[in-house]
């Protein structure tokens, strides 16, 4: 007989799909653009890096969570390990990562429905106009609240779902195996930000713990598995697109990276008209959307938590403003920005709140407040010293990529 705070395989199923569908999302529309100049094998390589990364973050993140038994946010953990500085840090780096990704998201979804309205009925529309457009129609669904955007989100992930099997499956037997083959190691960092971001399900783990009665043992396996699954479904998407579009020449992989284009944009490009992209745009426009509202919706509660604003319809409807204002109003100035915006939320938002400090807070909790005594993650304090070296490496290649432009 099980002991009785040992969750059900159902719940411990349902985490990892709850995992799964936080990491998959948007960056796949930018993850082949980004990679495809340093190729299919070095991108390989990477992802698994990436996913190893992030996953020893997440457990180090869920050591920290089992020391407190209510149920703690980031913001407080911080706070409670490493004061007032951490908290405060804490804050900015979630406010950059949730700017960032809604600039991204945003940005990608005025290409997207400008791209829907010409092929639909012929209209050319300017981007900002597909932007504007795109944050009316689905920022109404988290104005609404949460029990809308989960009825609607099961519909979309029906289409994601749906439409990423038909790609996958039918369109791999079309790869060209010769495109699969180039390699520049060098280039390689450019896409690590972006794949570590493609990871990101830490913000999670709070939820989770209470979901799963804090029973380590089916945290560690839903952590571990529903990030793996992600992997899978990247590695193949990545074979999919790379072996598709060629590297140079006129819709090729680097124009578009120069352009600020999506995947999706450069296989069409890349192909011309055929079921493969207009498949590949559905797959898009899900991917963009259940990521959007997703995000959106977690911002939203986020400045609800931390400001003096009701959650009643005007103070939603002030919070939605806060999210989409700023947002749309830097989408609208570079609105080619997806990539670049992809890649600061990872090398910036993302390797400080789910990579450095998860290890700083492990590391004042364990060796100077004597915080817990199961270790999750083995290594001690080199293992420690490893995440924020890399880390730190993540934040000096973006800084450096950004200098030499």
């Amino acid at each position: 007989m099980k002991p009785k705070n040992t969750p059900s395989a159902s719940k411990v199923l349902g985490g990892i799909l709850l995992i799964s569908g936080c990491c998959i999302g948007a960056g796949m529309l930018g993850l082949p653009v980004m990679s495809a100049m340093a190729g299919f094998k070095p991108s390989l390589v990477l992802f698994i890096i990436s996913w190893l990364f992030m996953v020893c973050t997440g457990l180090l993140l869920l050591e920290v969570n089992l020391w407190f038994p209510e149920e703690v946010s980031l913001i407080t953990m911080a706070g409670r390990t490493l004061g007032p500085v951490g908290k405060a840090i804490t804050w900015g780096g979630f406010l950059f990562l949730f700017y960032s990704l809604m600039v991204a998201y945003i940005s990608a979804g005025g290409q997207l429905f400008a791209a829907l309205f010409e092929q639909l009925g012929g209209i050319t529309v300017p981007a900002w106009s597909g932007s504007l457009f795109f944050i009316c129609f689905f920022g109404a669904l988290v104005y609404l609240g949460t029990q809308t955007v989960d009825w609607f989100n099961r519909l979309l992930m029906l289409g994601l779902i749906g439409s990423y099997l038909l790609l996958v499956g039918f369109g791999l037997s079309h790869i060209n195996r010769q495109l699969l083959k180039p390699q520049d190691w060098s280039a390689a960092p450019l896409a690590l930000p972006a794949m570590l971001i493609s990871f990101g399900f830490h913000n999670m783990i709070p939820s989770l713990k209470n979901y799963l009665q804090g029973h380590v043992n089916s945290l560690r396996l839903t952590i571990i598995a529903g990030s793996a699954l992600p992997l899978v479904v990247y590695i193949l998407w990545e074979a999919l697109i790379l072996g598709l579009i060629p590297l140079e020449g006129a819709g090729g992989f680097r124009e578009a990276l120069n352009a600020g284009d999506l995947a999706t944009h450069a296989l069409k490009t890349a192909i011309g008209g055929s079921w493969i992209a207009d498949m590949a745009h559905h797959f898009a426009f899900f991917a963009l959307v259940t990521s959007f509202l997703a995000v959106c919706l977690s911002f939203v509660d986020f400045l609800a938590d931390g400001l003096p604003v009701k959650k009643d319809s005007k103070g939603r409807f002030l919070l939605c403003l806060l999210v989409l204002g700023p947002s749309f109003g830097f989408a609208l100035l570079y609105p080619k920005i997806f990539l670049t915006a992809l890649n600061y939320a990872g090398a910036f938002g993302t390797v400080l709140l789910f990579g450095i400090l998860p290890a700083a807070m492990v590391w004042a909790g364990r060796y100077h407040q004597g915080l817990g005594e199961k270790r999750l993650v083995p290594g001690g304090k080199i293992l420690l010293l490893l995440v924020i070296s890399f880390a730190a490496m993540v934040m000096l290649l973006q800084m450096a990529a950004e200098l030499n432009k």
